[in-house]
């Protein structure tokens, strides 16, 4: 147990807000708020005194005008690059399926063909073939 009493380590603060320490900081013994009466309260249980669990230390206020622009520009860039490689797997699935789409599409009209089509040249259809001719001879 540490009998030494606790003295504050000076804080210094950045630009931006964040707190350079001198030495590690040290951790405070909780200090109980009580405030003290006040004179237009009549009633005695009206100033019932308030006693916080912790102390709140006040935020820094950031630096107003502080533009953060290579952070913003890097960012974009790594939003645009993997928009860019989103968009580029997405062909690429579109392209692999309409090429399957159409490798399957000449298979099945290639197995129709084969299947009405026979080797007489006979445009598909078999068989007997009904012929009339008439000949008539005029000049005789």
């Amino acid at each position: 147990m540490d009998h030494q009493p606790y003295v504050p380590t000076p804080v210094l603060y950045t630009a931006d807000g964040q707190p350079l320490y001198t030495a590690p900081p040290r951790t405070a013994p909780i200090a109980v708020y009580r405030p003290a009466p006040t004179a237009h309260l009549t009633h005695p249980q009206a100033a019932v005194p308030i006693e916080p669990a912790s102390v709140y230390l006040p935020t820094p206020a950031p630096v107003p005008g502080r533009d953060v622009w290579p952070a913003r520009l890097i960012a974009g860039g790594i939003g645009a690059g993997a928009a860019g490689v989103g968009l580029a797997f997405l062909f690429q699935a579109i392209a692999a399926a309409t090429t399957g789409l159409g490798l399957l599409a000449a298979v099945l009209a290639l197995v129709w063909l084969l299947k009405n089509t026979r080797g007489s040249g006979g445009g598909g259809r078999a068989g007997a073939v009904n012929l009339s001719v008439n000949v008539s001879n005029h000049n005789r």
